[in-house]
């Protein structure tokens, strides 16, 4: 295993947000001699296949997760400004439970959940959790969220709840190093990117603060990510504009999300991380043990369909006629035309089996 894994990984199936076209990304990883690279889209797993081949192919050990969006109350709950903005939380599945629970977890979200991004809770959390490994989040999860605005106390009470709901050794304060520092000496910046800037640096050194103590007391191991949204550096401004496609803005407007002044938000190599974690090197450590924990094998090109229990003994093709025959009655107007498609329909599904 390589000194160092990406577990925070958006793809091009972070709609409008991410840049990296999996067989590139995977090939990027590859390159760099990495041998383990996770995927953890906003709130969907629609690349988790191709991610999982493009992988397989490279040989390389593909780490299936998503970064799901928590509504601040239930996800069901759909009111004006209280709903509108979820947590992030980094999502991994450990092994094939923990990836059926994923699915679950995702599917729920879109049909339930829905409300301006697809959204899960906890309760929710709580009923799927088995097989699931969870690391804090960005600067948009609940834990660094509640550190910022209400304390570390508050903070501490967040933790201590998601390390409940996942168990203790499936749970990791997630933390990330973007220079802000550096970015505000060597940048040419207008007053709001550098206010934006500001703010971010100051968190940044907040959290790095707080989760250093934290972890040593609540026995909670910390994990280095890098919040990867384009392969390559000098991506920045093309992943700019598909922020502004997706905020309805100008690149020429100042005042919008601009992930462009962050411009490190892209594959860095192990080395890099190492450096940016020089201080801190369990971050970098924890990130191979947490691949090292995942042990997930998709079983592809096989048909799975769901099991009846068929009554009377009779052969399911059927019976799946008598309850077509019966049902139609109430639902279509069963002309000598309609039961010449419903019998051309049953024909089909018959000889595929």
């Amino acid at each position: 295993m390589s000194k160092f894994v990406h577990l925070h990984t958006h793809t091009e199936y972070s709609l409008l947000d991410g840049l990296s076209k999996i067989p590139k990304l995977v090939k990027a990883a590859k390159d760099l001699g990495m041998d383990a690279l996770a995927i953890t889209d906003h709130g969907v797993m629609y690349g988790a296949i191709e991610f999982y081949k493009e992988c397989i192919s490279a040989g390389i050990k593909p780490i299936i997760g998503a970064e799901l969006y928590i509504a601040p109350r239930s996800h069901k709950s759909k009111e004006g400004k209280a709903d509108t903005e979820p947590f992030h939380l980094t999502i991994l599945a450990k092994n094939q439970e923990g990836y059926l629970n994923l699915m679950k977890l995702i599917s729920t979200s879109h049909l339930e959940g829905f409300y301006y991004k697809p959204r899960v809770d906890k309760t929710l959390l709580r009923e799927y959790s088995k097989g699931l490994i969870c690391l804090s989040g960005c600067p948009g999860g609940e834990f660094i969220e509640t550190l910022d605005r209400k304390g570390i106390e508050k903070a501490t009470e967040v933790a201590k709840e998601y390390q409940d709901i996942f168990g203790k050794e499936n749970y990791f304060f997630e933390l990330q190093n973007h220079f802000y520092k550096d970015l505000l000496e060597n940048q040419s910046l207008d007053d709001i990117a550098r206010k934006d800037l500001e703010n971010m640096s100051r968190l940044q050194d907040l959290t790095w603060d707080s989760v250093k103590i934290l972890s040593k007391k609540l026995n909670i191991p910390i994990v280095a990510t890098n919040d990867s949204h384009y392969i390559n550096a000098k991506d920045a401004e093309a992943q700019d504009c598909l922020v502004c496609i997706q905020t309805g803005k100008q690149l020429s407007d100042t005042n919008r999300l601009r992930m462009v002044t962050t411009p490190n938000l892209y594959l860095k190599s192990p080395e890099e991380m190492v450096e940016a974690f020089k201080d801190l090197p369990e971050a970098i450590e924890n990130s191979v043990k947490i691949a090292n924990m995942v042990n997930l094998e998709l079983e592809l090109g096989k048909a799975m369909f769901p099991v009846f229990d068929i009554p009377d003994k009779k052969d399911p093709m059927e019976y799946l006629r008598e309850l077509t025959y019966e049902r139609a009655k109430d639902r279509l107007d069963l002309t000598e035309e309609a039961m010449e498609r419903l019998n051309y329909e049953l024909g089909i599904i018959e000889k595929k089996k």
